[in-house]
């Protein structure tokens, strides 16, 4: 079978088509050539956290691979079989877990059997979603496809040390369901982590308490966890923090905002960023927020049956993840919006069935 060809200066240009694609092309075991990898950003080609992904699911697949090295701008892939099991994967820096998990849990779901999964790098660091969205907001979107997956953080990783331990365990399903998020509902209350490393515990406390300042002012329920480590018990590598937002809702919406601390940035602005940004998705009206609108995506794609969200927001991300869908495995989309704004998503899922022994 001749390799599909993707271009990856497509849309955005960088690590999200990578990443789909080839998780595309391991699930349902097609070949695949990516040229122009990562083209649209300051240093293109593969960094550390696409090589672990890439190398993360040629092993989980059996496959053959081409280009696989730091600053390829081109990869051939092609798997053979999609093998559950235990798996041990290190970015070696403090490249994105979640970034990582993006890739291999849609494969994961159809492997041969369940699998136990350790990912070694950064859970909290910046251009990727934070490791507490993906536990608290993905995981429950995955539930409703009908999917159980356990993440547990072992510790934490922030940039530029990393050393952060996420284990999963993924079990398999026959098919995905296809979803249905298209209603709000009404905000029982707004939850949340803040969290600090290596760092005194007054930076948690006030990241969460701005973040409650400013949403209780919006008349909302708000329950945050503050989690920091004494410091002769912190097995962190080096400081960090940073705090996730979601909100609880009677329609089961997917409603999330964060924040990263950063040197020199006070933790009363990294509260009210996190919260503003949660704020700014629920006022305008969607049950799926800009950021788990494209996540969704794949998985909507590979279900069986029509899934429909109402997104608070499309997004470059949305766009170039329909469009590699499209292109891979033909799954047929219908958006009503327009980039920037809330929209309605239809998308026809190609109904995957995993491979039975």
């Amino acid at each position: 079978m001749e390799p599909i060809l993707i271009d990856g200066s497509y849309g955005e240009g960088g690590g999200q088509i990578f990443r789909n694609s080839l998780a595309y092309a391991a699930v349902m075991l097609r070949p695949i050539k990516i040229i122009n990898i990562r083209a649209k950003r300051r240093n293109p080609g593969l960094r550390p956290q696409h090589l672990t992904v890439l190398n993360a699911l040629a092993k989980i697949t059996n496959a053959r691979v081409y280009g696989a090295e730091v600053g390829s701008k081109e990869v051939i892939f092609k798997p053979r079989e999609i093998r559950g099991g235990s798996y041990r994967f290190d970015v070696g820096t403090a490249g994105s877990i979640s970034l990582v998990l993006q890739g291999v849990l849609p494969v994961l779901l159809f492997a041969d059997k369940e699998s136990s999964v350790e990912i070694r790098g950064g859970t909290d660091v910046s251009w990727s979603p934070p490791i507490d969205a993906i536990r608290f907001v993905l995981r429950r979107g995955l539930e409703l496809f009908g999917a159980s997956v356990d993440i547990k953080v072992i510790r934490r990783g922030h940039y530029p040390r990393g050393g952060g331990i996420v284990r999963v365990h993924v079990e398999p399903v026959d098919f995905l369901r296809p979803i249905e998020l298209l209603e709000q509902g009404k905000i029982k209350q707004i939850c949340g982590i803040s969290h600090c490393v290596r760092l005194p515990d007054h930076v948690a406390k006030r990241q969460a308490n701005a973040a409650r300042r400013f949403l209780e002012e919006k008349g909302l329920s708000v329950n945050i966890d503050v989690e920091y480590y004494p410091p002769n018990k912190d097995p962190h590598l080096g400081p960090g923090s940073g705090i996730v937002l979601w909100a609880e809702t009677t329609a089961n919406a997917l409603l999330e905002g964060d924040a990263l601390g950063e040197r020199g940035k006070p933790a009363e602005k990294v509260g009210e960023e996190a919260a503003l940004e949660l704020y700014d998705q629920i006022v305008k009206g969607g049950a799926v927020d800009k950021h788990h609108t494209d996540q969704l995506i794949i998985f909507m794609a590979l279900a069986k049956g029509v899934s429909k969200i109402r997104s608070s927001e499309i997004t470059m991300h949305t766009l170039t993840a329909i469009h590699i869908a499209n292109k891979i495995i033909g799954a047929k989309f219908d958006l009503n919006g327009k980039l920037g704004e809330p929209a309605m998503l239809v998308v026809h899922g190609v109904g995957l069935m995993r491979a039975r022994l």
